[in-house]
């Protein structure tokens, strides 16, 4: 029998959603998520099924994805589903296929909201699942924040079957005869979580046979211990924080007398962006001497005389500016940008804010835009390519002033020039060019 009254309790309990809301119920084929979307049937909630297919395990994977879609058919529910190129988009954005999977799960899932008008989006992590990622977050290092576990509900992401351990589940979905589907990949101790599963906690029980009950007790004092901090933190802002026009000052005497000084430091400055590396050395140049400026991806702060200064990074908000082909000039930010056109190949030497390039491959109307992320080119001289977020790291540009180098894009998409930087392979001219076109940037 399903525990359907235990669920709806969950739900309501936690306040994971209101009765009538439409949720996008995410569904592998696996034991966990076949259960919740069956638990959302019974207890008559409006929902519709999401299924991704990676691309990961060939025939096994297309066959997950058919059983999802019958699923969805005997459920007599809306049925969603996706076909992602994985391991491309973790080579090209350098990260794990796990990280790669989950970026584009969540992007498509919330897509999925603003088209098709869900609210929420229900995830199948239970108790075990929380278990795993306390001792990921122990492993890699973590604050308090990283003992709470996995929380029932986080913005639109709700999580109704944290009430169930991994056990329950397998031996509700077997007396119910529920049809599912088994990931082979789950079986496989290359995932550092998988490792965890299957070798670390099964020692830990042995240890302790309750062990989810006892991560579930000590949830509830870490998820109070970090609610206490957090009022702590909020009485100190309040207190030690002054706002100044556009900047916040904080007294260095006020940061002296903390304690535990570098715990409830690194707070105060979380929201401005300072990661706590940072803060440790802020605190070491507390008592040396003014002027030393720290950065943040948002912010800046500057040691000031008894005072932290705190402000945010000045950015103009950079709009892009088509470029058609009769266009001598236009303005862009602080730059007017002239264009001149030349029936020889010259090339412009020694000036990085001048570029010639093959009038021939030039498709209108152009744009100067700022950069963006999963942006790449051929930087001149090199054939492969390369992102630009990349490109910056090597050529020492600032954080803050990335957004301000104007970027010459062509009509097909292509990047032609970073100005005051490098020019495209691809649009250099060479000795079959037969006209070119001389970009200047002008700085107003």
């Amino acid at each position: 029998m399903l525990p359907v009254k235990r669920f709806v309790d969950f739900v309501t309990q936690n306040t994971l959603f209101r009765p009538g809301t439409k949720v996008l119920v995410a569904v592998s084929g696996g034991m966990d998520s076949v259960l919740m979307a069956h638990l959302f049937k019974s207890a008559g909630y409006y929902f519709g099924i999401a299924h991704c297919n990676f691309m990961l395990r060939g025939d096994e994977a297309n066959a997950d994805q058919e059983f999802t879609r019958g699923l969805a058919a005997q459920l007599g529910v809306s049925f969603h589903t996706a076909n992602f190129d994985t391991k491309t988009y973790a080579a090209d954005n350098k990260v794990s296929i796990q990280m790669a999977a989950r970026d584009l799960r969540y992007a498509w899932f919330n897509q999925l909201c603003q088209t098709a008008g869900y609210e929420a989006i229900a995830l199948a992590h239970h108790q075990n699942d929380t278990i795993e990622t306390i001792l990921l977050n122990l492993t890699r290092g973590t604050g308090i924040a990283g003992l709470h576990g996995i929380l029932p509900k986080n913005g639109n992401l709700v999580r109704p079957l944290l009430f169930l351990t991994r056990d329950e589940i397998g031996e509700i979905v077997g007396a119910g005869g529920l049809a599912f589907v088994e990931d082979s990949s789950n079986a496989s101790t290359k995932y550092a979580r998988n490792k965890l599963r299957h070798q670390v906690i099964p020692l830990l029980k042995e240890l302790n046979p309750s062990l989810e009950s006892t991560f579930e007790n000590n949830l509830r004092n870490f998820r109070e211990l970090e609610q206490l901090l957090e009022e702590k933190v909020e009485s100190l802002r309040n207190d030690i924080l002054v706002q100044h026009q556009d900047e916040v000052h904080i007294s260095i005497d006020a940061i002296k007398k903390l304690s535990p000084q570098r715990l409830l430091f690194f707070k105060l400055l979380q929201p401005f962006g300072f990661i706590d590396n940072v803060v440790d050395d802020l605190l070491t140049a507390l008592d040396k001497h003014a002027g030393r400026i720290f950065e943040s991806g948002s912010h800046i702060l500057v040691v000031d005389r008894g005072m932290l200064i705190i402000s945010l990074k000045k950015t103009k908000v950079a709009h892009p500016v088509l470029i058609n082909e009769g266009t001598h000039f236009i303005n862009y930010q602080n730059y007017k940008l002239t264009v001149l056109h030349d029936d020889s190949p010259l090339i412009v030497k020694d000036n990085p804010l001048a570029v010639s390039v093959d009038a021939g491959k030039l498709a209108y109307p152009l744009t100067l835009r700022a950069w963006q992320q999963g942006d790449y080119f051929y930087p001149l001289g090199m054939k492969t390519r390369q992102k630009l977020s990349d490109f910056f790291i090597h050529q020492k540009v600032p954080l803050h002033k990335k957004g301000e180098v104007p970027v010459l894009v062509n009509a097909n998409g292509d990047i032609i020039w970073l100005g005051g930087y490098r020019l495209d392979e691809r649009y250099k001219v060479d000795k079959n060019t037969k006209k070119v076109t001389i970009f200047e940037l002008i700085k107003l």
